[in-house]
């Protein structure tokens, strides 16, 4: 019979000794009298701190931690957390760059001697290797974020952590730290004559996204069945979408001008409307998307730009003709002010500006 991998653990009685005991990862651990209130305590306290730990033993106290054991359990958490759809989220080499210079840096340190100066020049070395500066203050984020948890499940001291939240975020202008440009819209002529030397499904990809302005990652995932067209003006809900963590609904409207783009790829027998040459279940991500257009880019001797300038030159073309807040509504910029009133009143302007537009 094979073994039980994940059973639970007993509470069973230790013969020579009366007390109650239970093992964990092979270690036998005392509770107490068998059957007292105490030693039922002790077990629930123990099992439970195991089963947390990803069913095993902490071999480190707080106070002899060090930055590198630190890392590598926050990373095995991270690698299961950051997850989405069964595929490792952007989040994840994020983290992975971010841990990589504290290890560096700070290695052996103990976490109990990593304070905000240590902090500091980690975030310093980032500066000195020409990071931006966008870059830099999510990555020292994500440090402070593996020392949260380490707070959360017992293994730092929650002063250490507190201190570390007194590094403020670097500003603008107030740092050595390179800046980046924002993102642009990109030119309609530009994306014509890149166009001319893309396949027939990326040149529909790049004509909705355009019409509607919604993100790369929410064109290359469209379905068919996550389309509603009852109406006049249809409506796509992504089956998952960047704010669904925060239980934010996303909701697209799609205007004739893309509806007669999605015509030849609705209901075509393939899971996703737009997807790589023969393949029915595979749909295009948000990298290999942007390749074939920086491949597009190079035949036809031109910049190469990114599918997010379509979103952008979709916002600056709404809030041209209809205001910012017409824009913010229309491409689901977030507003956590907005109820789900205003939500269904933004949808119908939503639908009214993809009337003419999209």
């Amino acid at each position: 019979m094979p073994r039980l991998t994940k059973s639970v653990p007993k509470y069973r009685r230790h013969k020579a000794s009366g007390q109650a005991v239970v093992t964990l990862s092979g270690k036998d651990f005392y509770l107490g009298p068998y059957g007292s209130k105490v030693s039922h305590l002790e077990f629930d306290r123990l099992t439970a701190e195991w089963m947390q730990n990803g069913r095993r033993l902490t071999s480190f106290s707080a106070e002899s931690l060090r930055i590198v054991q630190l890392i590598a359990e926050y990373w095995k958490f991270a690698k299961s957390y950051y997850v989405k759809n069964d595929k490792p989220t952007d989040e994840q080499p994020g983290i992975k760059a971010a841990l990589k210079q504290l290890k560096l840096l700070y290695r052996d340190t103990l976490v109990t001697d990593f304070g905000p100066l240590a902090l500091k020049g980690v975030r310093q070395q980032m500066i000195d290797n020409g990071n931006s500066r966008g870059y830099i203050n999510k990555n020292i984020g994500r440090i402070k974020r593996a020392f949260k948890w380490g707070v959360e499940n017992e293994l730092v001291p929650s002063g250490v952590y507190e201190a570390l939240t007194a590094v403020a975020g670097l500003r603008r202008g107030k740092s050595n730290a390179k800046e980046m440009a924002p993102v642009a819209p990109v030119d309609d002529r530009i994306v014509e004559q890149t166009i001319t030397h893309l396949p027939a499904v990326v040149i529909a990809m790049v004509r909705f996204q355009r019409c509607t302005g919604c993100r790369p990652s929410e064109v290359c995932m469209l379905r068919s069945v996550d389309i509603d067209r009852t109406g006049d003006i249809w409506i796509y809900r992504p089956a998952s979408h960047k704010m669904e963590h925060h239980g934010r609904e996303r909701v697209i409207p799609i205007g004739p001008n893309a509806q007669s783009v999605l015509e030849l790829f609705l209901d075509a027998g393939a899971e996703y409307c737009f997807v790589p040459l023969r393949s029915t279940k595979q749909h295009f991500t948000h990298r290999s998307y942007r390749d074939a257009i920086h491949r597009a880019c190079t035949r036809a001797n031109l910049p190469k730009w990114n599918p997010n300038q379509l979103r952008h030159s979709a916002a600056t073309e709404i809030r041209a003709k209809y205001g910012i807040e017409a824009a913010q509504v229309t491409l689901g910029h977030a507003n956590a002010n907005v109820t789900q009133v205003y939500a269904e009143r933004d949808l119908e302007k939503a639908k009214e500006i993809m009337r003419e537009l999209g």
